[in-house]
């Protein structure tokens, strides 16, 4: 009987427990897991607008003779590969630099270097475009010193522009993991430090064979994130090129022609879900290698 009772109580509360989980799991099912079987299958069909028929792999075979996709997948992965080092090594140099308790203004500068990611977007992107404008602040400040004898063509010009929007996510994201590998050193027991330098260690020796290894997990974390950002890179190239990519499509990313895809030419929902999965595939690959990579330097 006693154990029929517990037997009882267990269901009781199993059931409450799963009614109590059960509006959270119907959101998820209805936001998350529906697009993604809808988007999945719709990756299948083709056509224009609302007129789509069953294609098979034929999206995936147009993908290769795309010259635009093409365009759009080198940008992104251009991107990734250099903007993110850069962003993870000044995010390191920054946080390294406010660690210092003898630093006048820490709290200015955390501040300052912060501020750009809760920025609105719309306000950022046009303080960006003013100034590296033709006749801009930042192509006068460099005429002004003799940096430059002519201004830089920031927003006409392909290399340029690719460059800019490399700034202009730097800019803005540089801060975001700042604060994590902050937080993460001042939680670095201090006496490490402190039986390191009484034993002649000089800092930078303390930073590369103390910090960088302890700070593994918060890097990895870091990079993993700024990968998935960069992958997805929409916001800033949609604003500072008025959502073409341009010049030429040197700007263009993945995120931006799916984008274009759906709503601005012609609409082809399946060959926009397609494209939508090669960026779920390069996320997944460069998550994997990184995890892996992570692991095999900690053996």
């Amino acid at each position: 009987m006693a154990l029929a009772r517990r037997g009882g109580i267990g269901r009781y509360y199993n059931v409450n427990g799963w009614l109590f989980v059960a509006p959270a799991l119907g959101l998820i099912a209805l936001f998350m897991i529906y697009p993604i079987l809808w988007s999945l299958w719709m990756s299948f069909q083709s056509g224009r607008g609302m007129m789509l028929k069953f294609a098979g792999f034929s999206n995936i075979v147009r993908l290769w003779n795309d010259p635009v996709f093409i365009k759009a997948l080198t940008n992104t992965l251009t991107y990734f590969v250099v903007q993110v080092p850069i962003m993870i090594l000044l995010a390191l140099i920054l946080a390294s630099l406010l660690n210092n308790p003898k630093l006048v203004g820490r709290g200015f500068f955390r501040t300052a270097i912060f501020l750009p990611c809760v920025t609105s977007l719309v306000a950022y992107s046009v303080l960006f475009k003013g100034m590296f404008a033709h006749d801009g602040i930042v192509n006068a400040t460099l005429e002004a010193i003799g940096v430059i004898g002519e201004p830089i063509p920031w927003l006409t010009h392909p290399f340029w522009a690719k460059v800019l929007v490399i700034l202009a996510i730097t800019w803005r994201w540089t801060g975001y993991n700042m604060i994590f590998y902050l937080a993460a050193m001042q939680n670095i027991d201090k006496s490490i430090y402190e039986v390191a330098r009484i034993d002649g260690v000089p800092a930078w020796a303390r930073f590369t064979h103390i910090t960088i290894p302890l700070l593994k997990p918060v890097i990895l974390f870091t990079t993993v994130i700024s990968t998935i950002g960069t992958i997805q890179l929409f916001d800033e190239v949609y604003n500072l090129t008025e959502g073409k990519g341009g010049p030429s499509n040197a700007t263009l990313t993945l995120s931006l022609y799916i984008y274009n895809l759906t709503f601005r030419f012609m609409p082809n929902f399946g060959y926009a879900a397609t494209v939508s999965y090669v960026i779920v595939v390069l996320v997944a690959l460069l998550a994997c290698v990184q995890f892996f990579a992570a692991r095999e330097r900690d053996r």
